[in-house]
């Protein structure tokens, strides 16, 4: 058996077939990974429907070395390994069925800033959509300085994503189709290794895997899971970025795409997420900002800071900074649970916060930040 929880849990990352939800689901019913490979050769008496390979995979031995020659990688490289059990873990992707168990980062990434845009699109960017991508965030950065861009360093859209936030002075994230002993695609190692500096690089993929086609979904998904929106900038009929904004509406995330024109190969894709309501219409950042209700610079109405309330209890605190990690706001069931504070506390403390000024409590049960 893995002799402590991280080695526990990147064996069980490595897994084949086992797939990203049902190593979550696993993890949640036995509160450990450690505690799933105790129990492994009873697994299929615990949960009902686990599979023979899945067990006969636990059981097996076939992952030491490997494992053991990842953590020298981890280790002589520095990069900073996250759990899902650690404090520091995105907690927007905690309320995602699919989140990863672990990341793995190289520079200096901030899973909880305060704000987070994912901006995505064709690999195959126009003109126009790589002025838009520019213009976007240097809008956005005027308006609201303190948001961070995440994207994932493809070619087209992506990297122009990476490029516009670095001119602005974005802190900005690239999420990896592979692990961190490369760079793919290769080209974009000069832009990689600047956003090191403020950003950096993330990956749930343990070093020497390919990147494949189904390694991008995958990537895409946690995309989304660490943005509060998403924004499609060009996008033909069939692409990634759909994925992806398919993927953080299911996630509840709010999405924009900008429009083309019709007829635009590249544009195709925008304009069916607009018709289709999976995405509403932007035609600059401040439409985005708008519809999300944020604060913007020089708008005499600063965000709210908690210095402004030191009358707030420290559970009061602690769940205003929960719910003003997600602008579109955080179910009261997932406050009770990630915080462990029964409904009647709970809803008192709700009530004080929103009496403060600080949230406002919406249909659907969910609390959301002012």
């Amino acid at each position: 058996m893995p002799e402590d929880e991280l080695t526990a849990l990147l064996t069980l990352n490595r897994i084949d077939g086992l797939g990203c939800t049902g190593a979550k689901y696993l993890y949640e019913q036995f509160g450990s990974a450690q505690e799933i490979f105790r129990n492994r050769e009873h697994l299929k008496e615990i949960i009902p429907g686990t599979s023979t390979q899945t067990i006969d995979a636990l059981c097996g031995s076939g992952y030491d070395s490997f494992i053991r020659e990842e953590l020298d990688f981890i280790e002589k490289h520095g990069i900073r390994c996250v759990t899902i059990a650690d404090s520091d873990y995105p907690a927007r992707l905690l309320d995602c069925h699919d989140a990863p168990l672990v990341l793995f980062s190289l520079g200096n990434v901030n899973y909880n800033a305060t704000r987070v845009v994912g901006v995505v699109g064709t690999r195959k960017a126009t003109d126009y959509g790589r002025r838009m991508c520019h213009t976007f965030i240097k809008e956005l950065h005027d308006l609201c300085p303190d948001i961070t861009i995440v994207s994932g360093l493809a070619y087209g859209i992506d990297i122009e994503s990476h490029k516009a936030a670095l001119e602005a002075g974005f802190p900005t994230i690239g999420v990896l189709a592979h692990g961190l002993d490369m760079i793919y695609p290769s080209a974009h190692r000069p832009v990689a290794k600047q956003m090191l500096s403020d950003g950096g690089l993330v990956t749930e993929f343990m070093s020497r895997t390919t990147p494949l086609g189904h390694n991008f979904v995958r990537r895409n998904r946690i995309i989304a899971g660490l943005s509060d929106a998403v924004v499609v900038v060009e996008s033909a009929a069939k692409s990634g970025s759909l994925i992806t904004a398919e993927i953080a509406g299911s996630y509840n995330r709010d999405c924009f795409a900008f429009p083309g024109s019709v007829g635009d190969p590249y544009s195709v894709g925008c304009n069916e997420l607009i018709r289709d309501n999976r995405a509403s219409l932007i035609t600059s950042a401040f439409d985005m900002v708008n519809a999300l209700n944020w604060k913007v610079k020089g708008s005499g109405e600063p965000a709210i800071q908690k210095e402004l309330f030191p009358d707030l209890t420290d559970q009061e605190e602690k769940v205003y900074s929960r719910i003003r990690l997600k602008a579109q706001g955080v179910h009261i069931s997932t406050l009770m649970t990630e915080l462990n504070i029964p409904y009647p506390h709970l809803s008192t403390i709700l009530f004080s916060l929103e009496m403060k000024g600080l949230i406002k409590q919406a249909p659907g049960s969910l609390c959301k930040p002012l």
